[in-house]
C-alpha cells in the first residue's frame, strides 16, 4: 500500500487531527487517525489499545481541547502525538499503532 494517497494535506488543518478510512487490498478497511503538526503528519490506527473501540467523539476529532494529546473518547486515555505512547488512563505504558506516511507533493501519502 506503499504511496497510496491518505489525504491532501490541506485535509487536515494545521495543530488539528482527521481519520480516515483506507482500503486494504483484498477489501478490508483501516480506520486512520492523522495530526499535523507544521509540514509533518503523525498518523495510527483508529483503535484504542485499552478496548480496540475508535478513538474519535466526533469524526475526525481526536485532540484534546488544548490540542497536546490524541484523547480516547471511551475512557479518556491521552496519547502523546509524536509517538502514539499513552501517558495516562487504563492503558498508560501501551501504544497506539502506528501507520508510516509521508508527505509529498501536497499530499499525505502511505509509506513503508
Amino acid at each position: 500500500m506503499s504511496g497510496v494517497v491518505l489525504c491532501p494535506l490541506a485535509a487536515i488543518a494545521d495543530g488539528e487531527s482527521n481519520g480516515f478510512i483506507v482500503t486494504r487490498p483484498g477489501g478490508a478497511r483501516l480506520g486512520v487517525l492523522a495530526v499535523r503538526r507544521g509540514k509533518q503528519v503523525h498518523a495510527y490506527v483508529n483503535s484504542c489499545p485499552h478496548t480496540g473501540a475508535p478513538l474519535d467523539f466526533q469524526p475526525g476529532q481526536f485532540l484534546t481541547l488544548d490540542k497536546t494529546l490524541i484523547q480516547c473518547s471511551t475512557h479518556g486515555a491521552l496519547f502523546r502525538i509524536e509517538d502514539g505512547f499513552c501517558v495516562q488512563g487504563p492503558c498508560a505504558g501501551k501504544s497506539i499503532v502506528p501507520v508510516a506516511v509521508v508527505v509529498k507533493d501536497g499530499t499525505v501519502r502511505l509509506s513503508g
